[in-house]
C-alpha cells in the first residue's frame, strides 16, 4: 500500500489503535492460553482450535510495535529487507490463518451442537490438530507472495506499505484473500445460524437462562466481531485494487488509500477480541462447572455432555 500522502490523522488514528490492541490482545490472549494449559483439565476439539486461533494471533500481535515503527520512520526502514518481508509474512499469514481458524471453530461447533451423533466420527482431538496442521502449512507457503510485495531484488525502504505495482496488478492474489474471507464469512454466518436455531430448540424449559442462553450470545457475538473487524477492510482492499488498476478514477486515490489503512488497522482488534472473548469464556466455564457440574453437564437437552464446550465457544 502506498504511504506516500497518508494523512496525519490517519497516522494518529493507526498509533492510538495499535499500541492498546498490542497490549490488550497479548495480556488476554497469554491468560487465555493460561487457562487452556492449566485450567481446562480436558484436551478437546473445541480446545485445539482454540489454542491455535490464540497462537496465530499473538504472533500477528507481535508485529504491531514494528508497524508503529515502520510508520513513524516513513521510507526510512533501517531494520533491513529481510526482517521486513518476514515481518509481513507473520502479519498477513497469521490474519488469514486465524481466519480460517475461526471458521474450523464455527464449523465444529456447528457439528457438534447440530448433528451430535455424526460428530461422534467427525470429530477428534487428531482430526482437529491435523486440521490446524494443515492450515499452518497452508497459510505459511503464502510467504512466497509476502517476500515479493516490493518486487524482486527490491530495496525496501518502507515496510508494511509502497508495494510494488506488480503486486496491484496480482488478479490471483486478490482473488485468494477475498476468497478466503467471504467465503469463511458464508460458511459462518449459515454455521451460526443453525447452531443457534439448535440451541433455542433445546433449551431446558425450566432453566429457560442458562447455558444454552449465554452460547447463543456467544456465539453471535463472535460472528459479529468477526465480521465488523474484517469485513470493512477486504471491501477497501477491493476497491484500492479496482482503483490501482484503472477501473475507479484516480480522483478516489487518496481517500481510499486511507481507507484502506484504517479498515486495516480496525481488522487488527479482532486479535484483541479473540483473547478478550475466550478469556472470559473459559473463565465461566470453569466457574460454573465448579459451581454448578450438574446444569453444566446438562447445558442442553439431548446434547450429549462431551459437546458441553463446544456450546460456550
Amino acid at each position: 500500500l502506498s504511504q506516500n500522502c497518508i494523512s496525519a490523522a490517519v497516522e494518529w488514528f493507526q498509533f492510538i489503535m495499535y499500541a492498546p490492541t498490542f497490549i490488550l490482545g497479548l495480556l488476554f490472549n497469554i491468560m487465555a492460553l493460561w487457562f487452556l494449559f492449566f485450567k481446562v483439565k480436558k484436551l478437546t476439539e473445541s480446545t485445539v482450535y482454540m489454542i491455535a486461533l490464540i497462537f496465530l494471533d499473538t504472533l500477528l500481535l507481535f508485529t504491531l510495535p514494528f508497524k508503529i515503527i515502520s510508520y513513524h520512520s516513513q521510507d526510512n526502514w533501517t531494520l533491513g529487507s529481510v526482517f521486513c518481508s518476514t515481518l509481513e509474512s507473520l502479519y498477513f499469514v497469521n490474519m488469514y490463518g486465524s481466519i480460517l481458524i475461526s471458521l474450523c471453530i464455527c464449523v465444529d461447533r456447528y457439528i457438534a451442537i447440530c448433528h451430535p451423533f455424526t460428530a461422534l466420527t467427525l470429530r477428534s482431538i487428531k482430526k482437529a490438530a491435523m486440521v490446524c496442521a494443515v492450515i499452518c502449512l497452508g497459510t505459511s507457503t503464502g510467504t512466497v507472495s509476502t517476500f515479493q510485495l516490493h518486487g524482486k531484488g527490491h530495496n525496501i525502504s518502507s515496510c508494511f506499505h509502497n508495494f510494488s505495482k506488480s503486486t496491484w496488478e496480482n488478479v490471483g492474489l486478490l482473488s485468494t484473500l477475498e476468497i478466503i474471507f467471504f467465503g469463511s464469512m458464508a460458511a459462518m454466518t449459515f454455521c451460526t445460524a443453525q447452531t443457534v436455531r439448535c440451541l433455542r430448540k433445546h433449551r431446558i424449559p425450566e432453566h429457560p437462562q442458562t447455558r444454552c442462553s449465554r452460547a447463543e450470545r456467544i456465539v453471535v457475538t463472535n460472528l459479529v466481531a468477526f465480521l465488523v473487524c474484517f469485513t470493512p477492510y477486504h471491501v477497501a482492499y477491493f476497491m484500492y485494487f479496482l482503483l490501482r488498476n484503472n477501473v475507479i478514477h484516480i480522483s478516489f486515490q487518496q481517500v481510499l488509500r486511507d481507507t484502506v489503512q484504517v479498515t486495516l488497522c480496525w481488522a487488527n482488534l479482532n486479535c484483541c477480541l479473540d483473547g478478550v472473548c475466550y478469556y472470559f469464556v473459559l473463565k465461566d466455564f470453569r466457574l460454573n462447572s465448579v459451581a454448578s457440574p450438574d446444569l453444566v453437564t446438562y447445558t442442553c437437552t439431548h446434547i450429549p455432555v462431551s459437546f458441553r464446550l463446544a456450546c460456550v465457544i
